[in-house]
């Protein structure tokens, strides 16, 4: 519940509302609380329609951008008088939804757009070779399958933080923009002013974080042995038999593509789906080999899966967490 930014912005929106009722109207507090709820719900709204297929998803993420738009349209054109006329506290609800929508609207259409140059980057890759998804090879020493990708060390909690890092100063550069060119933004209308607001300080910030993801990025080396789990993340090795993993999550597909390992001494998050990877490779992982599944459950692991992005997670019932172990217990997992 608490990684779900649906749940988020029902609770900054429902404080703001509060915040606003009380008497706090468009200060700061509240409006930094309204611009990231709206975001989250936004970043919601978006991610459920990435999940769906194609043919209900383009259709639902469309209609929800232009009734957005046009939300935002009727209200700061023709909704002034009228609004003057509502009790107080409507008033506080409709300027909550009203502010909240600006970001929660930005977000949609720079979903959209992403929507777009994808398919012509998908029409455009119909002249060229079909990409060929990541495959295992054999291990050099003959010991099981290894994977050689580039990932980013980074915990999905660190991701939001990040997000939400840029989110709030690009939403205060917009306030700011808005303000200072309140009669151009009046005279274009709000359509206008939010996909010129999407390119001139969203698209920079997307552009910006990704290229600073992936200059973190570093090579790295994942391999399912016989009876270990072996990784090389930069120069640092990891060797850590099944019998002492503790947790595995494997997400082959979308943009938060990774694998999560924990055992003793051990707890990586490692990001793929930030790296955009070589030409003519497909982004994402290749589903973990059979035997890989028979091996973790014979090593005492149970799995779960997700049919959502397929996410596989392996985890070890009744074991300590490894900060608990790691005070006095042995070492299962070597390092170098």
């Amino acid at each position: 519940m608490l990684r779900r930014p649906l749940f988020w912005g029902v609770v900054l929106l429902a404080t703001a509302l509060a915040a606003t009722l009380a008497g706090d109207d468009l200060s700061f507090f509240p409006f930094l609380l309204m611009l990231v709820g709206g975001w989250c719900f936004g970043f919601a709204f978006v991610g459920l329609t990435l999940r769906m297929p194609p043919r209900t998803g383009v259709p639902l993420h469309i209609g929800v951008a232009v009734v957005l738009a046009a939300f935002m349209i009727v209200v700061v054109e023709f909704a002034g008088p009228w609004l003057g006329t509502l009790p107080e506290p409507v008033r506080a609800v409709v300027v909550v939804l009203q502010m909240s929508a600006i970001p929660a609207a930005g977000w949609i259409w720079l979903g959209l757009l992403s929507r777009v140059t994808s398919a012509m980057g998908h029409r455009d890759s119909a002249k060229r070779p079909p990409a060929v998804p990541r495959t295992w090879e054999r291990a050099p020493s003959g010991d099981g399958s290894e994977l050689h990708v580039e990932a980013v060390e980074m915990r999905m909690r660190a991701l939001t933080l990040a997000i939400i890092g840029m989110v709030v100063p690009a939403g205060l550069v917009a306030f700011v923009l808005m303000v200072a060119f309140d009669d151009l933004a009046m005279r274009l209308g709000p359509r206008i002013v939010i996909v010129a607001l999407g390119l001139i300080v969203g698209l920079p910030v997307y552009v910006v974080f990704t290229a600073l993801a992936r200059r973190r990025s570093v090579p790295t080396v994942i391999a399912f042995g016989n009876d270990e789990l072996r990784l090389a993340v930069g120069s640092v090795h990891h060797r850590i038999a099944y019998r002492d993993l503790d947790h595995l999550l494997w997400r082959p597909r979308s943009d938060y593509a990774r694998i999560e390992v924990r055992a003793d001494g051990v707890d990586l998050s490692l990001l793929l789906g930030l790296v955009k990877p070589a030409r003519g490779v497909e982004r994402g992982l290749p589903d973990l080999p059979k035997r890989v599944f028979r091996r973790l459950e014979l090593s005492g692991l149970s799995v779960e899966r997700s049919r959502r992005d397929e996410v596989v997670t392996f985890s070890r019932p009744g074991r300590r967490s490894p900060s608990e172990r790691g005070r006095g217990g042995r070492r299962s997992a070597s390092r170098s």
